[in-house]
């Protein structure tokens, strides 16, 4: 499988780009400028790669649905869920690999995505919302994804988090883009105390409308939650109900659906 990585500006100009055979690396020797925006293009819609987006952020298998993602360079705001050295500087190494079945047969958190972000709908996973705080990049879904697990603070890097906005009603999907077998979910719940509220229950909802009905408790470890193994194409997270406290701000640190890839 060919690979492409490229950075364009904001008028879609070429700035950079490389192409490998199955595997291929793009180090940008210059400073990112507002209106950025990295490629990555396989060709194979339905293809699964190994990207790292930014040298500061893991590598995390993506699902390519189609045979393109654009991921847009953040600042201001957007800058703030990540690292201070990301996305800054002259130097900058992205990469990307052919992911192949002896790589995917496994276990894995079917849910980390590093790269994902609000407007992502052609790489997966991929999570939203029905209402994220404020509408700042601090709270957003995509948050909830990225691998940082860090929860006794809020606001910045690294303490990314999912926010609710005070809304009872909230909920939070996680999409596959296929169908995938789950077998367990992992919630990490913010716990900034006494900032920070706690919910005492949530729902795990899954595509075939399956539900289950998960306790939780006072704390920012993860509470795993085993269930026998579902096809489901999407997780979602609602009925929160929030505990009896002063604080009106509890909010999700972290989501780890873990299982293995469906098959044909």
């Amino acid at each position: 499988m060919e690979i492409t990585l490229s950075v364009l500006d904001k008028a879609g100009e070429l700035r950079a780009r490389n192409t490998g055979n199955e595997a291929v690396s793009l180090f940008f020797r210059n400073a990112y400028a507002p209106g950025d925006r990295i490629t990555v293009e396989t060709g194979s819609p339905g293809s699964f790669i190994t990207l790292s987006i930014d040298n500061t952020l893991s590598p995390a298998v993506v699902f390519m649905k189609e045979s393109a993602f654009s991921f847009p360079i953040p600042f201001g705001d957007a800058k703030t869920v990540y690292a201070p050295t990301a996305f800054s500087g002259e130097h900058h190494r992205i990469s990307a690999q052919a992911t192949g079945p002896d790589a995917l047969s496994g276990i894995r958190n079917l849910a980390l995505n590093p790269a994902d972000h609000g407007a992502s709908a052609a790489a997966y996973p991929h999570a939203s919302a029905s209402v994220e705080t404020r509408g700042e990049a601090a709270f957003a879904a995509r948050n909830a994804i990225d691998g940082e697990i860090a929860s006794d603070d809020h606001g910045f890097w690294p303490y990314t988090s999912w926010g609710i906005n005070c809304d009872p009603e909230a909920t939070m999907t996680v999409e596959f883009g296929r169908r995938v077998v789950a077998q367990s979910v992992v919630l990490f719940t913010r716990a900034d105390f006494p900032h920070d509220a706690w919910w005492t229950s949530a729902r795990i909802v899954f595509s075939d409308g399956h539900s289950i009905n998960v306790p939780l408790e006072k704390t920012g470890a993860g509470q795993r939650f085993a269930f026998p193994e579902r096809e489901t194409e999407w997780v979602r997270l609602e009925k929160l109900v929030k505990a009896d406290d002063p604080s009106p701000f509890p909010a999700l640190t972290q989501i780890e659906v873990w299982g293995r890839e469906a098959g044909p």
